[in-house]
């Protein structure tokens, strides 16, 4: 139950972090603040491709398809709402070209490669790698190859950003738009200029010529359709927009992204989310829908956007900071601090109490700082007179006779110098260390030289 406990208290600080305006002036008034860069260019380029993508848009016709601009523009003059499509912005706009990707007359589209892919896939690997995976199929490794490409592809995408969103800086989250994003938007705009058929085509029409007129076809997803008595991916494969997007590998380039950022920012699921990916690098080519060429371009291309667009201050360290902002300091246990050995924890789980803190991400650190200089004081050279004590007991004495309690003190009641030559400093008639003090004589006459080897003597 302590990792919903968890989630649970990470979801009311991320609700409690939102912008919850609904003025349209408030956003009208940071736009005006805003001071624009180079990099704000990028805007115009959005506006650009989204112009031309709903220009050549049949479905939905004219007018209807001017609800797409107009409802987003609200969703970004909104700032409840801005907060979210403002950063989504590439992710939609990968949507957009996705869709309308079709309605692009067959005049102006390339034609479509069949024998590049395979034979770039024998020269560079000494073998058609994809066709000697599909050679052999089981139902067990259908339900395997199933579950991440047909499933965990549309799905994970959302997962890893709820987690940044929850656990990680907002800097994190927006990262992860713009890189997923434009990962994708790139990916489809390189199958529209380079289409390129897969491996599921020469399966059934061999090495002929391909044209538009032929409609997508699921692979090997038509056995899992048939195990669930469904059509759902004959379907949704027959109407694709791009039926010839078999390079790059969109599904292999998600994975590596997906996988990146979990690591990165998660880096103790490293193991598990690459795992994930190679998985998914053989249900690609088990199910006959990429070669291997079309996964290993895929995997660059999200390598390259992940490195690229990764913005300084999410580097190192700050990976891993909490969401509430990247200045703020890691915590230090004071073993880390002097190179010590942590104790191990007395609890059922064994943890020592810095690993505790450590996990504590929302612990109040300005709170621990206070407290640990107010502890931890240099008392080399202290007195060992405590400050603002009274100079005689008796104000501390009841009229009962009991000592009355003294009031809470520092904890260091003394320095390390009162402790050096203590027995020489007793000899003199005091000691700071002894359980009363010994206080001399205070001579009131000046005493003859005998008197005084008497004194000494006796």
């Amino acid at each position: 139950m302590q990792p919903l406990r968890r989630v649970q208290a990470a979801l009311v600080a991320a609700v409690g972090r939102l912008d919850k305006s609904l003025s349209p002036s408030d956003t009208l008034n940071r736009l005006k603040q805003h001071k624009w860069t180079l990099s704000d260019t990028i805007y115009i380029f959005h506006i650009v491709l989204a112009t031309f993508w709903i220009a050549i848009m049949q479905v939905p016709g004219f007018p209807l398809k001017l609800l797409i601009p107009i409802l987003y523009a609200i969703a970004l003059l909104i700032p409840f709402t801005s907060q979210f499509f403002v950063p989504a912005g590439p992710i939609f706009l990968y949507l957009l070209s996705f869709y309308s990707s079709k309605f692009i007359p067959t005049e102006y589209r390339p034609t479509p490669s069949v024998v590049l892919l395979p034979t770039l896939e024998s020269v560079l690997y000494g073998a058609n790698v994809s066709d000697i995976l599909t050679r052999f199929t089981h139902p067990i490794l259908d339900i395997i190859a199933w579950v991440p490409y047909g499933v965990g592809h549309y799905i994970i995408p959302f997962i890893v950003a709820a987690f940044i969103w929850l656990f990680r800086p907002k800097e994190a989250l927006h990262f992860w738009a713009s890189a997923f994003g434009y990962m994708n938007l790139t990916g489809v705009l390189i199958q529209i200029l380079f289409p390129c058929a897969a491996p599921w085509y020469e399966l059934i029409y061999g090495l002929t010529p391909a044209d538009y007129t032929i409609r997508g076809s699921p692979g090997g997803l038509a056995r899992i359709d048939k195990l669930f008595h469904s059509s759902g991916y004959t379907t949704a494969f027959s109407n694709s927009p791009l039926v010839f997007g078999a390079f790059p590998s969109l599904h292999a380039a998600s994975a590596t992204m997906e996988a990146l950022f979990i690591s990165h920012f998660f880096p103790w699921t490293t193991k598990w989310v690459f795992g994930y990916a190679a998985v998914l690098y053989w249900a690609t080519m088990y199910l006959t829908h990429h070669y291997l060429v079309d996964v290993v371009g895929g995997s660059c291309l999200a390598v390259a956007f992940f490195y690229l667009l990764m913005p300084e201050e999410l580097k190192g360290a700050n990976a891993t900071a909490p969401p509430g902002g990247l200045n703020i300091a890691s915590y230090r246990s004071k073993y880390e601090i002097y190179d010590l050995e942590e104790p191990r924890g007395r609890g059922r789980s064994g943890r020592a109490n810095g690993s505790i803190m450590r996990d504590a991400e929302a612990y109040d650190l300005e709170e621990l700082s206070d407290r640990e200089s107010d502890e931890e004081v240099d008392i080399t050279y202290r007195s060992p007179v405590v400050p603002e004590q009274p100079s005689s007991a008796a104000p501390l004495i009841k009229s009962n006779g009991r000592a009355s309690p003294a009031k809470k003190s520092h904890r260091h009641t003394a320095s390390i110098a009162s402790l050096i030559r203590s027995e020489e400093r007793g000899e003199e008639g005091w000691s700071p260390i002894g359980s009363s003090f010994a206080f001399p004589p205070t001579p009131t006459r000046a005493l003859a030289p005998e008197e005084t080897k008497g004194s000494r003597a006796s």
